[in-house]
């Protein structure tokens, strides 16, 4: 009986095997389909509303999977120009990011909850199974995906998402659990993340300054660019989507490169360099006009704050003088590699020539976010945790005594 009993478990566990991983398939397929399709609803609607629409049904699904490998780092490259160059476009709205990141990270955390660590592949598997015919199918048109692009940053998109959601989805262990030195390396990612929060944060506010102040200008640009209702309802869709982008670039403004508008047109805390006649859309009514504005430097507070911040992360640990250096140093690098990848995503060609180059160069972005909390943050630290940590009779030597009356 015992024998034949356990006969059928290798059978059951093999069927069991093959169900989780076509559910962890179709998951993964699941959200990559509703990020598209969610797209694809709204592009058509602003399409049908539109009273003069430049092209067909399948132009409009052109422009949604478009969009679609656009928001997860792939190029798209318009051929109908004046020109006649292909005109690159590379500035990815993050907030459209937000979507598929969102749903692929959820579909993996759900089956790595329910099943092994092996499924979170299988849900990749199914997520990019959908990507490569959608990227198939937009290589073509007059607004096209370019090939090795979407080859390139779809997959490592993907990827990072995955691993993102694997960690969420086995309960969040703590990097202690794999490697001795994990919880140094946890406080390093959690100072660093704090710093780019702030950065961020500190640019979201100094655009939204800017904004405020060009309010007219902004206006303007917006009443003249959208006639229709549908016009309008499509301009405004596109400025909240790029509101994170409008943060990074002040963060990348405010930690002292600045950002393009225009292969050698730079807008720094130093001043404004003369730029190419911009269009009037209404976010970029809040770039200062060209010269030296004495009100820029007042934006270097904010990686102060983010230098400060890692250096109280550090101090609040109560470590060792030799990890609370190391630990500045990787929150640093942390919050560089942070702004390297917003900066990567919030930039990129907008055409061919001028328009090469627009938004911040992440390099550069990279460098500055690393070297002020860096040199802020960790002579400051370490200072702290040695003065805390030394022995209390270095700390309080005595006092000589009296000498006799």
């Amino acid at each position: 009986m015992t024998e034949h009993a356990s006969a059928h478990p290798p059978a059951t566990t093999g069927r069991a095997l093959a169900a989780a991983r076509a559910s962890a398939v179709a998951a993964g397929a699941a959200a990559a389909g509703l990020a598209l399709a969610a797209l694809a609803a709204v592009v058509l609607l602003l399409w049908v509303a539109s009273p003069y629409p430049d092209s067909g049904l399948g132009g409009a699904l052109h422009i949604a999977t478009g969009l679609w490998l656009l928001a997860q780092g792939a190029d798209l490259v318009r051929d109908g120009t004046l020109s006649g160059v292909p005109a690159p476009i590379g500035v990815t709205p993050l907030l459209l990011t937000a979507l598929p990141a969102w749903l692929l990270h959820r579909g993996v955390a759900s089956a790595v909850g329910s099943s092994t660590h092996r499924s979170a592949g299988w849900v990749m598997g199914g997520y990019l199974g959908v990507a490569a015919p959608v990227a198939v199918y937009a290589a073509s048109g007059p607004l096209r995906v370019d090939a090795l692009s979407a080859a390139v940053y779809v997959p490592l998109f993907a990827a990072a998402v995955t691993a993102a959601g694997a960690w969420t989805g086995s309960g969040r262990p703590p990097l202690e659990r794999y490697v001795p030195w994990g919880a140094d390396a946890a406080l390093a990612l959690r100072a660093g993340g704090i710093a780019t929060g702030i950065l961020v944060g500190g640019g979201a506010l100094i655009g939204g300054a800017a904004l405020a102040w060009h309010a007219g200008a902004a206006g303007h640009a917006f009443g003249q660019l959208s006639a229709p209702i549908a016009g309008q309802a499509a301009l405004a869709l596109l400025c909240v989507l790029l509101v994170p982008n409008l943060a990074v670039w002040c963060a990348a403004y405010a930690l002292g490169p600045g950002f393009l508008l225009g292969a050698g047109h730079a807008v720094a805390p130093g001043g404004v360099s003369p730029h190419p006649l911009l269009p009037r859309f209404p976010l970029l009514a809040a770039v200062p006009a060209p010269g030296a504005h004495a009100v820029g430097w007042a934006a270097l507070a904010v990686p102060v704050l983010a230098g400060a911040a890692v250096a109280h992360c550090c101090v609040r640990a109560r470590l060792g003088v030799r990890r609370t250096a190391l630990v500045s140093a990787g929150g640093s690098a942390v919050c560089g590699a942070a702004c390297a990848v917003l900066a990567a995503f919030a930039g990129g060609p907008l055409g061919a020539g001028t328009l090469a180059s627009f938004g911040p160069a992440w390099w550069l972005t990279a460098a500055a976010a690393t070297a002020w909390p860096l040199v802020l943050s960790l002579p400051a630290s370490t200072l702290l945790s040695y003065t805390r940590t030394r022995p209390a009779h270095l700390a309080y030597p005595p006092m000589p005594p009296h000498p006799p009356t």
